[in-house]
């Protein structure tokens, strides 16, 4: 190695000879997470799915304490998902906005056919940046139905992936899975809710 070389530190030599040594070398994309819970987790991911900016969703359990929750015992746990986003092109607060748009934020005994503490819609949020913009939307909900929106708003504590057999359900069994969602009375009571989607 020439001596002029080793003045320069490692990790720039390394990303050099990563990049094929020539042009600039480009960043790492940071993302940010985000965890909502709204019944059916298989729903709520399908929802986040669809926005761009959004580059990974995990279906699991959140809020408990009880460790190493599963699909058949996870006692004080919400069915929750964790949205991993580029914040350079979707903000939280656009988040926010697809989290409303897919649940019924006046149903406090869980969600469409799904009922329990396991399907009650929460949002864990990680920072007090977070906690304002989802106390802001959730009046802003409010103020517009002029009804109390029962949906909690807590802290992001733990959260489990789910069994792989729940991750991206939407996509590897569409069949059972538009039949639940019909069956669920979910995209009858959103329209209901919030309008029919654009087409």
């Amino acid at each position: 190695m020439p001596r002029w070389m080793s003045a320069i530190p490692a990790i720039v030599l390394a990303a050099l000879a990563m990049s094929g040594g020539a042009g600039p070398v480009t960043a790492a994309v940071e993302t940010k997470t985000a965890i909502f819970a709204g019944g059916c987790f298989w729903c709520v991911e399908d929802a986040f799915d669809a926005v761009d900016g959004v580059t990974e969703t995990v279906s699991g359990y959140a809020g408990g304490t009880k460790p190493n929750p599963t699909y058949g015992d996870h006692a004080g746990y919400q069915e929750a998902v964790k949205v991993t986003y580029d914040p350079a092109k979707v903000t939280y607060a656009n988040l926010l906005d697809t989290y409303w748009h897919n649940i019924d934020p006046f149903d406090a005994n869980g969600q469409f056919c799904d009922h329990g503490n396991a399907y009650r819609s929460v949002i864990f949020v990680g920072d007090d940046e977070e906690k304002g913009l989802a106390e802001s939307t959730k009046q802003q909900v409010a103020d517009r139905f002029k009804e109390a929106v029962v949906t909690e708003i807590k802290p992001a504590t733990t959260f489990t992936a789910a069994e792989d057999y729940h991750q991206n359900y939407h996509n590897t069994n569409p069949v059972s899975y538009k039949f639940y969602k019909w069956n669920c009375g979910r995209a009858q009571r959103l329209e209901q809710l919030w309008g029919p989607k654009p087409s």
